[in-house]
């Protein structure tokens, strides 16, 4: 079973040339908020007004999922989510899930380096059926029917990254609004991805000044 960030990855992909669909900056981002999200639905976090609390800190057998679960039990202080979404996220984290996912047989990896020099990695699909489930999930739920709790969170992450409209062209951005507008965990990359781009543009207009 795919957990919600593998699920990010595999929709931000290309499925023949295992093109990144999304900046890497976005991904990330993406990724960081879908490890929460997928401790939310099991759930082990909450939301308490605007701070994340541990409510069960039993592991999950999954290694990402527990690493970052101890990581948020055993902080000195409690944060809001846009801060774990920053702390959880990481291009490291990026590559280990990739690879995880090409040692099941889920993608190929396919590395290069572009006019000799500089390297470049890209993951096909080895085993399509698993994107395909996860599309069906997700298309359902924008053709009206009801998501189930990991299908919405999945979908709120890919909007506030802008995945969703490079994985699902000509979606109902309004259905897809609906969906995700109680889910907290899409607003806190949002959020996060919002305060990125804020710091880069205030770098910018003080490189120019």
């Amino acid at each position: 079973m795919t957990i919600i960030a593998e699920e990010v990855l595999l929709l931000a992909h290309e499925e023949t040339e295992g093109k990144q669909l999304v900046s890497s900056a976005y991904l990330d981002s993406a990724l960081g908020g879908a490890i929460l999200a997928e401790l939310a639905v099991s759930g082990r976090i909450a939301l308490d007004g605007k701070k994340v609390v541990v409510e069960d800190a039993a592991p999950l057998g999954n290694e990402e999922l527990d690493a970052a679960l101890a990581r948020i039990a055993g902080d000195s202080k409690e944060r809001k989510p846009e801060s774990w979404v920053y702390r959880l996220q990481s291009g490291k984290l990026r590559k280990r899930l990739l690879a995880g996912l090409a040692e099941r047989g889920v993608l190929s990896e396919d590395h290069r380096r572009i006019l000799g020099i500089f390297p470049s990695s890209r993951y096909p699909e080895r085993d399509a059926s698993v994107e395909q489930e996860i599309r069906e999930r997700v298309r359902s739920a924008l053709a009206g029917a009801v998501p189930d709790e990991r299908t919405a969170a999945l979908i709120a992450v890919l909007r506030a990254a802008k995945i969703d409209r490079k994985a699902f062209p000509g979606l109902d951005r309004q259905r897809v609004k609906e969906i995700t507008e109680d889910v907290w965990v899409g607003k806190a990359v949002a959020k996060h991805i919002a305060s990125m781009n804020a710091a880069a543009a205030g770098s910018v207009a003080a490189a120019a000044s």
